[in-house]
């Protein structure tokens, strides 16, 4: 069982930098691939970034390519997306996961996730 609490969101002007955390539960951290998704009012949740257990592989979403990076520290337990140069449309509720796999991650399958923060960036 892991347990996912995310941190960090807020209010940011666009072209604004937020980093948020995600703090995980357990001893096993280290063997999950980690991810970060989002969902918008009125729209489906879809993936932002994903990264391997080693943090040797990430893949991202085209709409956050060279604007987001996502990293852990497995001694930290802990999982960062830094976003940088927000736009409005990047306003949405951004939820971390886990999952053995980062493959299912990359389709949008997983078997943990957290409560969401909100980051919600003004024009």
């Amino acid at each position: 069982q892991v347990q996912l609490v995310e941190s960090g969101g807020g209010l940011v002007q666009a072209g604004g930098s937020l980093r948020l955390s995600c703090a995980a539960s357990g001893r096993t951290f280290g063997t999950y691939a980690m991810g970060w998704f989002r969902q918008a009012p009125g729209k489906e949740r879809e993936f932002v970034a994903v990264i391997s257990w080693s943090g040797g592989s990430t893949y991202y979403a085209d709409s956050v390519k060279g604007r987001f990076t996502i990293s852990r520290d497995n001694a930290k337990n802990t999982v960062y997306l830094q976003m940088n140069s927000l736009k409005p449309e990047d306003t949405a509720v951004y939820y971390c996961n886990a999952d053995k796999s980062y493959s299912r991650l990359r389709v949008g399958m997983y078997d943990y996730w957290g409560q969401g923060t909100q980051v919600t960036v003004s024009s």
